[in-house]
């Protein structure tokens, strides 16, 4: 298993290596300091060296070390008791969403990918406008809908930043208990990607490339969001993914 690792990072050249090492060190630290972004942003790299295929299995595994960094990072203030109650209801139907992703052909994943992350920039919007609170009630229907969306896609999570937030939690708690959120979601997703055999050597070796190299990006991200604005980020990070977006889209449709 090593030496297929090793064979599939060899096997791409070493700029791509350091390029794909950059992104996932920035969108780390993005994901950090404005509680999403980091599943938007990896795509735009990803794809144009591997392919659509592998994008979300490699997305889905990394996530775990970024979240498990970003958690223990901002251990003190994770709400428990919302994260438990997201993290069950949006199970069922990440199960569902992720095993139709695998059902998917290169051409659709990356219309589903390039779709979803265009999809983030106006959703994030709608969501700071229109809801303004959520009791659990609310919160539990949220979550059932997040699973939905974040199964098979990349950059879903915009809609739980949005719902956390109208659940009341402000601050680095957001950031904190969305990473609590993505580490059991993420946990469903590899054991589905697993089980239908979309998690190779290949997916195994960006992965953990991917995850490494984000941790030191964690914990700068905790030093630099009690002082610094997220807005001008935001706005950088929008158009990046707009733009990203519709090239995979435009990439797809071309094939």
């Amino acid at each position: 298993m090593l030496e297929s690792i090793l064979a599939s990072l060899t096997a791409v050249s070493l700029l791509e290596l350091l390029l794909i090492a950059v992104v996932a060190v920035l969108a780390s630290m993005v994901g950090g300091i404005a509680g999403y972004g980091t599943g938007a942003l990896m795509p735009l790299v990803l794809v144009p060296v591997l392919g659509p295929e592998p994008v979300v299995p490699i997305i889905a595994i990394s996530a775990l070390f970024n979240n498990t960094w970003r958690a223990i990072a901002f251990k003190n203030l994770i709400d428990w008791r919302r994260a438990m109650l997201v993290a069950a209801l949006a199970t069922p139907t990440t199960i569902l969403s992720a095993y139709g992703y695998t059902l998917l052909t290169g051409k659709g994943a990356g219309i589903v990918i390039g779709t979803m992350l265009m999809l983030t920039v106006p959703l994030r919007y709608l969501f700071k406008r229109y809801v303004m609170a959520l009791d659990h009630k609310g919160l539990a229907l949220g979550a059932v809908i997040y699973g939905g969306a974040v199964g098979g896609t990349v950059g879903a999570g915009v809609i739980l930043l949005s719902l956390l937030m109208a659940a009341g939690l402000q601050g680095a708690a957001v950031v904190a208990t969305d990473a609590v959120i993505s580490m059991v979601v993420t946990a469903v997703r590899m054991a589905v990607f697993g089980i239908s055999g979309a998690i190779d050597a290949r997916v195994v070796a960006f992965a953990l490339l991917i995850g490494v190299v984000a941790l030191p990006a964690a914990f700068m991200a905790k030093a630099l969001v009690a002082r610094m604005s997220v807005n001008f980020h935001t706005a950088i990070l929008d158009v990046v993914v707009l733009i990203g977006g519709a090239v995979m889209i435009a990439g797809a449709l071309a094939r």
